[in-house]
């Protein structure tokens, strides 16, 4: 087992795939335990056979709700309370990517649903949380921005809003609460490897997202996709408090592709 979330009790959003799943994995690898939050029941389930595979004697609670529903938020948050008297991480993280299109002809419908998946859905979750964390006078919350949340990203306008108000809902939370123990921070994914990820090569090119996926990375640095673990790693150490100093960061994890621009 690995140092940093032993015994701490830690809640994710989008915990049935991608990076939610991949982080729940490194979460418990380092003996924390889990409550589980995802839309998609099935994939919940997946997510605890993966973690108990690995780490058989893992708590791990799955609770089925719609991030961008706020009632089904404050259930959730209380379901964890109820479930482990208390909420040391939160990993909040469920989003979606929405159709690609150019600004002026991207769907009205689609738009909204983005913003209240990614932007209400991790504003719900922020107050909630908190209030539970204040309690404690102690907590830790990553939330899930993206490279496309601190610059441009074509075709993407409702994925880009949102993840831009995400990074700054993180800056206002974390100097709003630093002081009571707090630290709020964000994750800047680039391209990696996750289904989201897949399912936006694919829009690029149906017939051959892999070589969509190639002529990408070309511009990268470090010439390839990231891996769902070094999001994970990443997360898990942001949670864990062994660097509580580190407070309102949006820190990009893409292979140096963000410092090209």
């Amino acid at each position: 087992m690995q140092p940093g979330l032993t015994d701490q009790v830690v809640l994710i959003t989008g915990g049935g795939a991608g990076l939610g799943q991949a982080a729940a994995i490194e979460a418990a690898k380092r003996g924390a335990k889990l409550s589980l939050v995802d839309v998609n029941q099935d994939a919940l389930e997946e997510s605890k056979r993966l973690i108990l595979e690995e780490n058989h004697d893992t708590e791990v609670l799955l609770l089925k709700a719609d991030v961008s529903d706020e009632e089904a938020v404050k259930k959730y948050v209380k379901d964890t309370v109820d479930h482990f008297g208390r909420i040391d991480g939160f990993f909040n993280n469920a989003g979606i990517e929405g159709k690609q299109n150019l600004t002026e002809d991207y769907d009205s419908e689609m738009f909204s649903k983005v913003i209240d998946i990614n932007l209400k859905g991790v504003f719900y979750g922020m107050k909630h949380v908190l209030p539970i964390m204040k309690k404690q006078e102690r907590g830790y919350i990553v939330n899930t921005s993206s490279v496309g949340g601190i610059r441009a990203v074509m075709n993407q306008v409702a994925y880009g809003a949102s993840k831009h108000a995400v990074a700054g809902m993180t800056k206002d939370a974390a100097i709003e609460y630093a002081a009571k123990g707090i630290s709020v921070n964000a994750i800047a994914p680039g391209a990696i490897l996750t289904d989201m990820v897949r399912g936006s090569f694919k829009q690029i090119d149906p017939d051959n997202w892999e070589q969509a996926a190639e002529e990408f990375v070309q511009e990268n640095p470090a010439k390839r996709l990231g891996k769902p673990e070094e999001v994970a790693s990443l997360v898990a150490y942001l949670l864990s408090g062994e660097a509580p100093f580190i407070n309102g960061a949006i820190i990009p994890i893409d292979g140096g592709q963000s410092a090209k621009y």
